[in-house]
C-alpha cells in the first residue's frame, strides 16, 4: 500500500514525497481512514510506530478541507496535548513537514521558557496548537488560549502523562473543551486509570492496536559483549576511543545510572550528557539539541526518556545495560537503522543479565553475534553459559554459527 491509496489530497502527498515517505506504517494505514471519517480513535501504539503522522496527516486534511469551504474561524481548531517539551517540538516539526503546502498555521507551547514569544504566536491565530499541559493551563487561565471552537482533540502518550503526574492537569484541560468534537487518544499501555480516562474522552471510538515489534531491522548489525559489570565503563570508553562512532545513544536502566555513565565519560574527555525524567525540561531540550547538532557525542538515556526521540542518521546505539523487558531492546536499537539506513547496536551483558539476553534472543528469533575479542572479557565460564543458553537455534534460523567481531586487544 502507498499513501496514494489513502485518499490524501495533493498538497499532503507532495509534502510526503518531499520527505521521502511512500509507504504508510501499519498504524498509519489503519488510523488515517478512521480519522478522515471523523470518528473517535483509541490508538494503542508506542512511539516509533509512526503514530504522529497517523494523526497529523488526516488532521491537516480535515482542516484544509474546512478552510477551502470558507469555514476558517480564526480560532484554534485542533489541540494536541503531549507530556514533554521534546515530544511537543517533534510533533510541531511533523505538522510543518506534512502541512507545508496546506496554508495551515501551527504553534507549539511548553513550559520552562519565557511565555512572551508564545503569547505573540497565539495572536497570529494558529489553526493547530501543540502543547504540554502545564503551560497550556497557565495560558488558558491568563486568557491567552480559548478552545471553545475546537474541532479535533488529540491526547498523546496518555500513559506517560500518568507516569509524570500530569493526569489532573489533563482533566482540567478536557473540562474546558467543547463536548462536540473529534477525539483521538494514544497510549502505549492501558493501565486501569488510562482506560477510565479514555472512556471519559472518547465517544464510540474505533480501536487501533499495533503490537510491539518483536523483530529487529535487517539493516542493524547487532553485537553482544560479555563483560564484567565493573568493567562496563572501561569498555564503553574503549569503544568510543577506538571505534569510528560519531554520535551514539547509550541506554541504562535507571536515571541514576544514566547520570553516572555521563559523568564518567566527561571525566574521560568524551562529551556526554544524560537525559531522563528527573531533568528539567530546559536541561532535556538542551541535551537533545546538543546531541542533534553533534556538539555532544554521547547521549545517555533511560527507556522512558528516549520515547519520542527521533534523530536522523544515528549510526550507533549501545545498551550499557540490557533491558529487563525484551521488547525494549527492539525499541532501543530501532533508534538506529531508520529509513533503510544501516546502523550498529552494541550490547553489554554481565553475569547478572544472562537471563535478559536469553529472553531478548527468544523474542527476536535469532542469536546475536558475540564479540569474543576485546580488552575486558567476562570469564570463559560465563561465556560458556551464554553459549549453552543460546545453543538451541530459533525456529527457522538453522545451526549457522554467529560470527565474531574483533576489536582492540586479544582476549586475555
Amino acid at each position: 500500500m502507498s499513501f496514494e491509496n489513502l485518499n490524501l489530497i495533493e498538497p499532503i502527498l507532495r509534502a510526503l514525497k518531499t520527505e521521502g515517505y511512500t509507504t504508510p506504517t501499519p498504524i498509519q494505514q489503519q488510523s488515517i481512514p478512521i480519522i478522515l471519517d471523523r470518528k473517535d480513535l483509541l490508538g494503542c501504539a508506542q512511539t516509533g510506530t509512526g503514530k504522529t503522522a497517523a494523526f497529523a496527516i488526516p488532521m491537516l486534511q480535515i482542516l484544509h478541507g474546512e478552510h477551502t469551504k470558507g469555514n476558517r474561524t480564526g480560532h484554534i481548531s485542533a489541540l494536541i496535548l503531549t507530556p514533554t517539551r521534546e515530544l511537543a517540538i517533534q510533533i510541531d516539526e511533523s505538522f510543518e513537514a506534512y502541512g507545508k503546502h496546506t496554508g495551515l498555521k501551527h504553534l507549539v507551547i511548553f513550559g520552562g521558557v519565557p511565555q512572551n514569544p508564545q503569547t505573540t504566536g497565539l495572536r497570529n491565530k494558529p489553526d493547530v496548537l501543540i502543547a504540554t499541559p502545564g503551560r497550556l493551563l497557565d495560558l488558558m487561565n491568563q486568557g491567552f488560549v480559548h478552545l471553545q471552537h475546537l474541532k479535533i482533540f488529540v491526547l498523546d502518550e496518555a500513559d506517560r502523562m500518568l507516569d509524570m503526574g500530569f493526569i489532573h492537569d489533563v482533566k482540567k484541560v478536557i473540562a474546558k473543551l467543547p463536548v462536540k468534537r473529534q477525539s483521538l487518544f494514544f497510549s502505549a499501555t492501558m493501565p486501569p486509570e488510562i482506560v477510565i480516562l479514555a472512556k471519559t474522552i472518547l465517544h464510540e471510538p474505533v480501536k487501533v492496536e499495533v503490537t510491539p515489534e518483536s523483530t529487529t531491522a535487517d539493516t542493524i548489525q547487532q553485537y553482544i559483549y560479555m563483560v564484567n559489570k565493573a568493567d562496563k565503563r572501561k569498555l564503553l570508553i574503549h569503544l568510543l576511543k577506538t571505534e569510528p562512532i560519531k554520535t551514539v545513544l547509550v541506554f541504562t536502566r535507571t536515571k541514576h545510572g544514566a547520570d553516572r555513565v555521563a559523568k564518567d565519560l566527561v571525566k574521560a574527555g568524551i562529551k556526554a550528557e544524560a537525559i531522563h525524567g528527573d531533568k528539567s525540561q530546559n536541561a532535556r531540550q538542551r541535551a537533545l539539541t546538543n546531541f542533534k547538532n553533534q556538539t555532544t557525542r554521547v547521549l545517555v538515556a533511560t527507556d522512558i526518556a528516549a520515547r519520542g526521540i527521533d534523530i536522523d542518521d544515528l549510526s550507533h546505539v549501545i545498551n550499557f545495560e540490557l533491558p529487563n523487558v525484551p521488547e525494549s531492546y527492539v525499541h532501543r536499537i530501532g533508534r538506529t537503522g531508520r529509513a533503510k539506513a544501516s546502523g550498529i547496536a552494541f550490547s553489554f551483558c554481565d553475569e547478572t543479565e544472562l537471563d535478559y539476553l536469553k529472553d531478548i534472543q527468544k523474542l527476536i528469533g535469532k542469536q546475536i553475534p558475540l564479540v569474543t575479542e576485546h580488552p575486558f572479557p567476562l570469564t570463559d565460564e560465563a561465556i560458556a553459559e551464554h553459549k549453552a543458553a543460546t545453543a538451541k537455534p530459533a525456529k527457522g534460523q538453522g545451526n549457522k554459527p554467529a560470527p565474531s567481531r574483533r576489536f582492540g586487544n586479544k582476549r586475555r
